[in-house]
């Protein structure tokens, strides 16, 4: 991949020149000087380490712009001394807007720095190398050393400890190092067989996993852990959406609903594809580069090149990802179908139960219900059927019923209110269908069970576009909302379009009540309502905008 190698390159050394404006080169601000200032202000570690290994491998590649620049080298080493002034004395880095003392973050931290200090190891007569590979020894063994020690939050954090930590126990030898990661790796990888990791962070901690998986089998030599990263690499090809982006509606973690593109598993993609001869891994990750120059966003993989210059030398024409299937991932509760321009969501266990994208424009589709407890469906079983997929939930009402004697106190809160009797009922059932048709979905709902409840269907599309159907048209603003009670709801933004009816209304109850969620505050929302027991279908189609 000689062309994005060198795109790479020209990229990191844009990068580097504005990460040296960016250092902060006072010298009376002992705590700060040589570190680098974020986006918001802070000046931190992980940061600084990110922007260092860059700067060093714009120095050290013979083909860059910046190759053994003078001022650039005492950069680099400032920024070290920085690094090194924040390395808690157990080894650990801060990540200081949210952890301290912090195992992961310190992962995290030494897994940018190795393939730097790998580099440097394999050209130890290149000018800076040897004093870079001096203070990199320093800080990623002490890091190790707070790794062994230190703890852990999140599943995925796991994996970014051990992975670490074994490539630390190859680099130096330390068995201490081998012990502390095999405690991690006795838990089993928490990865399905169709290749979803438990946090289903599609935005982001799936790259970090397979990362992780990719590591531990180059370390261990166990193909096992290539076989998970191929497996979720495979799946992520079917999360991408119309407009290139990933879908992330199903994540458990901060990128849940987050506009993220693929970037950043662009090298996992050439690796593995190069690895295994994987052609479609071979082409999405052209197809991602393709994408990333669109965006005028490319990724940071300049040290990895430089590391694996036979991954240079690779040629592979074709850039493409899959553009249609159906994929129902059974484990994960999840439907992904894709038809060209258009694609839809099914979820089971989530409030926003569809979701449903024609090119750049979005909606999910949710039923608000305020039954007793409950204040919207979510299904509690998927399965599919001839047609589609078919969602069913029972809303149980309850009553407590009086103990029929003094319990001791007459303080509520005191009271052992989870041995009280109650009175159960009544139910309110809810069965949904969604059904492929010509253009788009028809999604059947029925309710019935309790009379009388009202409820809501809430279309909410991206905010920005123009509403319409017979009796109005208005521009969709972020947080505002209309109730269509009769005719086709029509939502046109650019080229596309979506089309949603025939809506009804019998009622204007649309907020809910006290713990409802409230409406997206991004995203303008189409409210159709009735009060149970009813039956309706709703035709949700793909179109062509009609705007100028």
């Amino acid at each position: 991949m000689r062309k994005h190698y060198e795109l790479m390159l020209a990229d990191a050394v844009r990068r580097v020149r504005k990460s040296m404006r960016l250092q902060v080169m006072d010298k009376e601000n002992v705590q700060k000087y040589g570190g680098f200032l974020d986006s918001k202000g802070i000046v931190q570690p992980k940061f600084a380490i990110y922007r260092m290994v860059t700067m060093a491998a714009v120095y050290m590649n013979e083909e860059s712009a910046l190759y053994q620049n003078k001022e650039l080298y005492e950069r680099i080493l400032l920024a070290l001394d920085y690094i090194k002034r924040e390395q808690r004395e157990n080894g650990c880095f801060d990540l200081v807007d949210c952890n301290f003392f912090s195992g992961p973050d310190t992962a995290f931290c030494v897994k940018r720095m190795i393939p730097m200090f790998e580099y440097v190891r394999k050209h130890k007569d290149a000018p800076g190398a040897s004093e870079f590979e001096r203070r990199l020894n320093e800080i990623i063994y002490a890091g190790a050393k707070g790794m062994v020690a230190g703890g852990f939050h999140t599943p995925n954090h796991r994996w970014a400890i051990a992975s670490n930590l074994l490539k630390c126990w190859q680099l130096f030898g330390d068995e201490e190092f081998k012990t502390a990661a095999e405690k991690y790796l006795a838990e089993g990888i928490d990865c399905t067989s169709e290749g979803e990791f438990a946090e289903r962070s599609a935005g982001n901690y799936n790259r970090i996993n397979n990362d992780a998986m990719i590591t531990i089998g180059d370390v261990l030599g166990d193909d096992t852990y290539y076989h998970y990263a191929e497996a979720n690499l495979t799946m992520m090809l079917t999360y991408l959406e119309p407009d290139d982006s990933i879908f992330t509606n199903n994540s458990t973690r901060q990128d849940r609903g987050v506009k993220v593109y693929p970037r950043d598993y662009y090298f996992e993609y050439l690796l593995m594809g190069h690895k295994f001869g994987n052609q479609t891994f071979l082409a999405a990750a052209n197809y991602i580069m393709d994408l990333c120059v669109r965006l005028n966003h490319l990724p940071d993989f300049l040290i990895y090149f430089m590391n694996l210059p036979e991954l240079i030398g690779v040629e592979y024409e074709k850039s493409e990802i899959p553009t249609s299937y159906n994929r129902f991932y059974k484990e994960s509760e999840i439907v992904r179908i894709r038809k060209d321009a258009y694609s839809y969501t099914v979820l089971n266990h989530a409030s926003n139960f569809c979701y449903f994208q024609h090119g750049t424009l979005a909606m999910s589709v949710k039923i608000g219900a305020s039954f007793c407890e409950h204040r919207a469906f979510k299904s509690e079983e998927i399965r599919q059927t001839e047609h589609g997929y078919h969602l069913e939930q029972t809303m149980h009402g309850w009553y407590y019923l009086p103990f029929g004697g003094y319990q001791g106190t007459t303080d509520w809160w005191k009271m052992d209110n989870a041995k009280r009797e109650k009175l159960v009922g009544p139910d309110l059932h809810f069965e949904v269908v969604v059904e492929e048709a010509e253009g788009g979905i028809d999604i059947h709902v029925k309710a019935d069970g309790v009379d009388r409840a009202p409820l809501r269907l809430e279309f909410a599309f991206d905010a920005g576009a123009v509403i319409t159907n017979e009796a109005f048209s208005l521009e969709g603003e972020a947080g505002a909302y209309v109730t269509a009670k009769q005719g086709t709801v029509t939502a046109s933004k650019g080229d596309y379009a979506i089309e949603v009816g025939p809506a009804f209304g019998t009622h204007d109850f649309v907020a809910g009540k006290f713990g409802s969620e409230g409406r997206n505050p991004h995203c303008f929302t189409v409210y159709f309502t009735d009060s149970t027991c009813f039956e309706h279908t709703i035709h949700i189609r793909a179109k062509e905008s009609l705007l100028y």
